[in-house]
């Protein structure tokens, strides 16, 4: 399963389940997104188990991606819940810091805004493969495709020609494989870098996924103030502007399941309710599924976009306002009438389709459009190389 297939289903209600393995990370990547430690919270391993164990062959998600945290803290989880999934039908894909190759020792380079130094180039190298511990490798081996984060927070702990050795033995062995990059910006000197070194190596073997670094997480304490999600800032409201990330369900680190994979409604409780699908504990995938897909909320989001939905039923103030894009989508709550006009024209057979046909849209446009609206443009070509198609 390579990158441009997963990125292409993304806008689909319900054809993913991103899943967190743990919230847990050894490593202290001073951009992290989720702020993991490793003292953070993780769900039950049994609870994973028996809530991936309700995919049926009639009932399941097209892919589901573990996430942390870092998953490979739980090789053996990974193991079997890429076999679980399997059985039902479901194809799986995992993302990792990649803590257990070699540490990095490179001295400062460039600087980024508001960061600390940044490694030095990496010379050109034949990778070698990296050793793998033995329970490590068996559930990298389980998935059909596997990810790295590499970015130059990672590279302070992370060897760059470590991971690239990584890469080549999971190729060899005949999985999918792709990097998850983050740069501070169109312009940052490491994105041009390290996009240029992969190609170097292995061709147009290897898509990438590269997105712009965002101040959440750790980064909110430091990130330059202009620094903002791609596409979120205040969109024009009369646009429809349909919201992709409310598809796919989210398994949270304390086992909540929520609509949207924005970090502050995966790490707020109470969630927003109109963001709130379920608990791995008490539901199991169809109740989930059917909730993400008929609820006429998540049908407006997707359909026409949280500011557009805002600004025509939100009343005289917030058609006045024009707040950001995803603090607009978690306020929604705030505006009964809001959630009153959604569900009077989303909850019927009219809502479905509506669904279906703005789904249909962003599936026909292919990944490389997706990644330019959500994240480092200029890129975006990277998740859709042609040696990796097979």
């Amino acid at each position: 399963m390579e990158l441009a297939e997963l990125m292409t289903l993304r806008p689909e209600p319900g054809a993913g389940l991103l899943l967190t393995v743990t919230g847990r990370c050894p490593l202290h990547c001073a951009h992290c997104s989720t702020a993991a430690t490793m003292a953070a919270d993780e769900p039950d391993a049994d609870r994973l188990r028996a809530f991936v164990s309700t995919f049926t062959p009639a009932e399941h998600p097209a892919v589901l991606m573990m996430t942390g945290g870092e998953p490979l803290l739980r090789p053996e989880l990974v193991t079997d819940l890429a076999a679980t999934a399997r059985a039902a039908g479901t194809r799986t894909a995992l993302l990792t810091g990649a803590f257990f190759v070699g540490r990095a020792d490179h001295g400062a380079g460039h600087l980024a805004s508001g960061a600390d130094p940044l490694p030095a180039p990496v010379p050109d190298s034949v990778p070698v493969p990296a050793p793998v511990p033995e329970r490590i490798w068996r559930a990298v081996t389980s998935v059909d495709h596997f990810s790295v984060s590499l970015d130059a927070f990672h590279e302070r702990e992370v060897d760059r020609r470590s991971v690239f050795g990584l890469i080549r033995r999971v190729l060899d062995a005949g999985v999918a494989t792709s990097f998850h990059l983050v740069g501070a910006g169109p312009d940052d000197p490491y994105l041009a870098d390290v996009t240029a070194d992969i190609r170097r190596t292995f061709g147009d073997r290897v898509p990438m996924l590269v997105n712009s670094l965002r101040r959440v997480g750790r980064a909110a304490s430091w990130a330059a103030a202009n620094t903002a999600l791609p596409g979120t800032a205040a969109p024009d409201p009369e646009r429809a502007l349909p919201c992709s990330m409310a598809a796919w369900p989210v398994v949270a680190a304390d086992g909540t399941v929520v609509a949207c994979c924005n970090q502050r409604v995966v790490d707020r409780r109470p969630a927003p309710r109109h963001l709130t699908l379920g608990h791995i504990a008490t539901d199991d995938w169809q109740s989930v599924a059917v909730r993400a897909r008929t609820s006429p909320v998540l049908r407006m989001i997707r359909t026409v976009g949280p500011a557009h939905l805002l600004h025509r039923y939100g009343g005289a103030e917030q058609a006045a306002a024009r707040p950001d894009y995803c603090a607009g989508c978690r306020a929604l709550g705030d505006h009964p009438e809001a959630l009153a006009a959604a569900s009077a024209a989303a909850s019927g057979p009219v809502g479905a389709l509506l669904d279906r046909y703005a789904a249909r849209g962003q599936v026909e446009a292919g990944a490389a459009t997706l990644v330019r609206r959500h994240g480092c443009a200029p890129y975006a070509d990277l998740v859709d190389l042609p040696g990796a198609r097979r």
